[in-house]
């Protein structure tokens, strides 16, 4: 299982700590589907639908977590997905393989949002996309995000590049969530841009400790880089037709 954790600012009287799903998210396809209860979300795919929810709130910076159980067995050709949906921020579990087996355990997933984005697994960094906004390049701090999760059916690229098709003997396929938190700057609209950035004592991403990775978060971030990335979108010229995107010409952590 994954614990899910986004990073937004916070301020005095618009922090909200949440920390059951029942109460912070909704279903929004797939009803009969999935299920809420209390601190668990399940979303289930079969033939027929897959399912998603998404937070009733919407934050600009400061934190959300959550624990993911990815579809054990063979999920070959299926998605869970977890993002906000300022400029497709997302992240997405995509089997590559046919008998996969996911860890039993749940891992600690991590978004943080503010001076840059990065993504942690189990407090490990494994993605970091830095604030290059004063560059005239897109960084999502003027929005408020909804946070989204999901389960589909994508076997017409997802596995092997759609080589490998859902095997629906096998389903229903279910992702389970669990303990939803945010502790997050509730979006109240364009005000809430000063407010959730102003450097006060609640806004304890604006500390030094926020400002960049440390020198150990380096050294497990190229880790991860060397060991398990399969795919950096800023080397894949055929998708850009060689126009890559701005950030790609840009130092990332």
């Amino acid at each position: 299982m994954l614990v899910a954790l986004i990073l937004f600012a916070l301020v005095p009287n618009i922090i909200q700590v949440d920390a059951n799903f029942s109460k912070s998210m909704y279903l929004t396809w797939g009803v009969q589907h999935a299920s809420i209860m209390a601190e668990d979300l399940h979303l289930v795919l079969d033939k027929t639908s897959g399912s998603a929810a998404q937070s009733k709130r919407s934050f600009l910076f400061g934190s959300i977590e959550m624990q993911i159980k990815l579809v054990p067995g063979n999920s070959a050709g299926t998605v869970t997905a977890y993002y906000a949906t300022v400029q497709d921020n997302h992240t997405r579990f995509i089997p590559t393989y046919t008998h996969m087996e996911k860890e039993a355990e749940s891992n600690n997933f991590t978004s943080v949002y503010d001076r840059y984005l990065s993504w942690y697994v189990d407090s490990v960094p494994i993605r970091v996309y830095r604030n290059y906004e004063k560059e005239g390049i897109a960084y999502p701090n003027k929005q408020g995000m909804r946070v989204y999760t999901s389960l589909w059916n994508a076997d017409n690229w997802a596995t092997r590049g759609g080589l490998v098709k859902t095997n629906w003997r096998d389903a229903p396929f279910t992702a389970r969530f669990h303990h939803f938190r945010a502790r997050a700057c509730r979006w109240g609209g364009a005000k809430s841009i000063n407010q959730c950035a102003s450097n006060v004592s609640a806004n304890w991403w604006t500390s030094p400790r926020y400002k960049h990775l440390s020198h150990a978060q380096m050294g497990q971030l190229n880790w991860v880089r060397e060991n398990y990335m399969i795919y950096d979108y800023c080397t894949d010229t055929k998708r850009f037709n060689a126009h890559m995107p701005p950030e790609c010409f840009k130092p990332q952590f």
